[in-house]
């Protein structure tokens, strides 16, 4: 008996042995294939093939779920920022001349020439004629970067050289976080375009809008930035100002001494500026001067007729008086 029941614990807990390494078996091949499922969903992620999560969180899985063509083409997972390439450095040149030249016209004609030869172009012009003698040019150039240095020898060479600068500022790191942002944002949009067509309640559609305007006007704010910035990298600045030679001030007036036809102009101008003040002045106080002539006229008439009333009122009482004996009158 004792035998019997040795032998039957033996083979229960050798059974209970078998079933749990059974159970450990199929645990382990569940938990080999959940990690197989979730790499194949992380890889499917990457690729840009998982379905959008709901939500306007940009985490980093929905970013690469929701890459565009172009991005995935670059390889460039959503909101990490790439490395620049090599010999990718972008960087905005500026520089400034000022040359004295014995023609203007033939001089702005000549650099016209040299910037548009050089695959470049003429921002702007402005002439300005100072007298019937001289005339000066501000030119604004835009020529490409690998010409930047042979088109500034140029120019410095078509007369006098009076000033020269030039600036350089390297805008790689600017321009490789623009990318990163407009890849990011382009995901983002995206990602609420599908949120937009799997919505079924109207108050969803109208949030969704919403967000889907605000990141649509961040993504064209950070496209005018590159555009912006690929412009100023791609051409170089040249501001060119051509002088002649005894050219008057800024003030149009040469610098010399003033002379005696200088003196007589100046005050015959002061003579006629005291003439027509005086004028304003009398202008201005020719009612008041009227007002008082007419009153002091008012006056002496009135005071004229009062004395001939006088005189009329003591003619009569002369005549009226009698005579005396001696024919003389009375007193």
């Amino acid at each position: 008996m004792d035998v019997e029941r040795k032998s039957g614990r033996s083979f229960v807990r050798a059974r209970a042995a078998l079933v749990a390494g059974s159970l450990g078996l199929l645990l382990a091949v569940g938990g080999c294939g959940a990690s197989g499922d979730s790499m194949d969903s992380g890889a499917k992620a990457a690729d840009g093939k998982a379905a959008p999560r709901e939500g306007f969180a940009d985490g980093d899985g929905g970013a690469a779920a929701s890459a565009a063509p172009e991005e995935q083409a670059d390889g460039k997972a959503a909101g990490k920022k790439a490395a620049p390439k090599p010999g990718g450095t972008h960087v905005i040149r500026t520089a400034t001349l000022s040359v004295e030249v014995k023609s203007v016209p033939k001089a702005a004609a000549a650099a016209r020439g040299v910037a548009e030869g050089a695959g470049g172009l003429v921002a702007s012009e402005n002439t300005e004629r100072l007298d019937d003698t001289y005339e000066t040019s501000h030119l604004v150039l835009r020529v490409p970067q690998e010409r930047f240095q042979e088109v500034l020898r140029e120019l410095a060479g078509s007369g006098k050289l009076l000033s020269r600068t030039s600036n350089a500022k390297d805008v790689t790191d600017q321009v490789v976080d623009v990318e990163s942002r407009i890849a990011t944002q382009r995901a983002s949009v995206a990602r609420v375009r599908e949120l937009m067509d799997q919505a079924e309640k109207i108050s969803d559609v109208v949030a969704l809008e919403g967000e889907l305007s605000s990141r649509q006007s961040d993504l064209e704010s950070l496209l005018a930035q590159q555009a912006s910035l690929k412009d100023r990298t791609s051409l170089a600045t040249i501001t060119l100002d051509l002088t002649p030679p005894d050219a008057p001030g800024d003030d149009g007036s040469k610098d010399e001494d003033p002379g005696f036809l200088d003196a007589l102009g100046g005050g015959w101008d002061a003579f006629v500026t005291m003439l027509r003040w005086i004028a304003v002045a009398f202008g201005a106080a020719f009612p008041f001067l009227l007002t008082a002539a007419l009153a002091a006229l008012a006056v002496v008439v009135w005071r004229v007729l009062r004395k001939r009333k006088a005189a009329r009122r003591a003619a009569p009482a002369v005549t009226a008086a009698p005579a005396g004996k001696d024919g003389a009158s009375a007193p």
